[in-house]
Formats: structure tokens, sequence, C-alpha cells
């Protein structure tokens, strides 16, 4: 099938998504008017307290403005991650649902986080504040972990050594892409029927990683990762400095692959943030990378830096 068609196909299929949660969600405010109601009839519904102005003074007035995230680790990282940055260093609002570990599939068709991103834009309604923007995170997790050597020919097999070609182009050009495409095209439809308008959405291609074994605090026994290092090493690739080339290699394609969603009209309010090039991959890396995935505390800062930039 045509790469036009295929697109087209996730737009529809975004569309679909859509109905199923905006249909889920209108049922849910149906109960939920229906008691609030109840409740108004007999005098049951309490005003909410408000709070001391010396409890607000104490956390601050005002706000840059309120975004409303999905996404995977990035947005749910322990202690630091890019939303906390955007709230604490350039003052925004911010409404999540991302969840750690989640892959970009889950996203588009199982509906869990763009029915909770549908109830937050629900509920700031209700205090009738629309978002500055959509922000979206994912993909690594399709393409990282247990499945990643997959990718990869044997560093021996000579002729073919590096990434299979088939498979990266099956995983990037197809799946993602369509997976990408799906919730774009949800979320401009829930904006739509619920905001009555379109919001930016800002997505991202991540940053050259540096595939060393490093996890989560050292990936030690059950911790997370690492995600990279074991598929390089059960296929071949010794050498720290190859495993680097190769990655930037893979994340210049899926880069690639989501500016290139730029070019759907359907698809006009969304803007790509580049990262590529924001932490290092030479000798200080470990200054801006905490494993092979994630960024340091230092380097999410340059990373959330770049999203406020991006902020309409």
């Amino acid at each position: 099938m045509a790469a036009e068609n295929r697109d087209q196909l996730a737009l529809q299929v975004g569309r679909e998504v859509a109905a199923e949660v905006i249909d889920f969600r209108s049922e849910a405010l149906a109960s939920r008017n229906e008691v609030i109601r109840r409740k108004t009839e007999s005098d049951e519904l309490k005003a909410a307290p408000a709070a001391e102005p010396e409890l607000i003074q104490a956390v601050g007035f005002g706000s840059a403005g309120t975004l409303v995230a999905e996404g995977d680790s990035w947005f749910d990282y322990p202690l630091y991650d890019v939303l906390r940055l955007l709230e604490d260093e350039h003052g925004f609002e911010v409404e999540s649902v991302a969840h750690k570990g989640d892959r970009v599939e889950e996203m588009a068709y199982s509906g869990g986080q763009l029915e909770e991103m549908t109830r937050h834009l629900e509920k700031l309604l209700r205090r009738r504040v629309v978002p500055r923007a959509i922000l979206l995170s994912g993909g690594g997790n399709d393409i990282a972990g247990r499945e990643f050597g997959m990718l990869l020919n044997h560093a021996r097999s000579k002729g073919i050594r590096g990434f299979n070609k088939q498979v990266v182009d099956g995983v990037i050009d197809e799946r993602i892409r369509f997976a990408y495409i799906t919730i774009l095209s949800a979320v401009n439809r829930i904006c739509e029927e619920r905001l009555h308008k379109t919001l930016k959405i800002l997505v991202h291609g991540y940053d050259y990683p540096v595939p060393d074994g490093r996890g989560f605090l050292g990936g030690w026994w059950l911790l997370p990762g690492p995600w990279l290092e074991p598929g390089f090493r059960e296929k071949g690739y010794e050498s720290l400095d190859d495993r680097i080339e190769m990655t930037k290699e893979l994340i210049d394609r899926f880069n690639a692959m989501l500016e290139s969603l730029l070019t759907l009209p359907e698809l006009a309010n969304v803007t790509y943030v580049d990262l590529r090039g924001t932490l290092s991959t030479n000798a200080d890396y470990r200054t801006w990378w905490a494993n092979e995935l994630h960024p340091t505390p230092v380097g999410f800062q340059r990373i959330a830096q770049r999203f406020a930039n991006e902020i309409p």
C-alpha cells in the first residue's frame, strides 16, 4: 500500500479512536451532570472551601499558561523530567497523563491516555481554562528494550552488517508512523469536539543516546534497563564508538519520520522539536545522560528549555 494511502488510513483510525473516547466520556459526563443536578436540587451540593490567602501566596500566583501532556518516561521520570521543569523553571501549569514505559502503539490504540487526556481537558474547561498547547512524547519504548536486537544484523554478517533496513523501515516508517498519525488525528478530533478549536501539538524525536549498558540507577537487579547494550552485545557489536554512530543513524531515521508528518495538511498544527545535539555524546556524556535513555537533571533542563522555546 502506498505511503499516502497509509497516512489517510491512520488519520481515519485516529478519528475513529477519538469517536470512541468522546462517546465514553460523554456517557461519563451525563452521569456526572445528573449527580450534580440531583445534589443541587436537594441542597446537598456544598461549595468547595476557599484557600486561605497565605496558602495561595506560599505556592505562588499565576502561571505562564496551562499545558496538557501525554507520553512516556521523558514526561514521567522520578524526581525530574521535562514536565516538572516546565512547571518549576518555566512557570507553566501541566496536566499530565504520561506514563513511563508506555509505547506509542498503546497510546494510539488502547484509548487509555487519550481518555485521560480528554478527562483533563474537561476539568480545565470547568475551570474556564484552555491549554496553550499539547505535548506528546513517544516511540522510544517501541524501539529500545528486549526487541532492540531484532533491528540488527550480526556484526560478522558481511555485506549486511548494521541495522536491517527492512525491519527498521517496518518499525519506524510503518508501525510508529501509523501510530503517531493516529494519535495526532485523535487529539485534533477531541479538541475540536471539546474546545471547538485545534491546539498546537509539540512532538519530539529524542537526542542521540550512549549505549554504554547503564540502566536506571545502574540497572541493578529488577531496576529498568539497560535498553540498548544487550541487543548490541547479542549481535556482536562491542565498540562503544560503533554503537554510538549506529544509534545516531537510528535516531536520525526516527526524527526524519516525525518531521515528515508536518507535510500532512491535516497536521498543520503540529510542531516538531528537534532535540538532536542538545546533549553530548563526547567524553563528558555522563554529565548529560543518567543512563542509556534518560538525561540527568541538567540534561533535562536543556531539553525543557528547547520545549519552552517552541510553546506558543
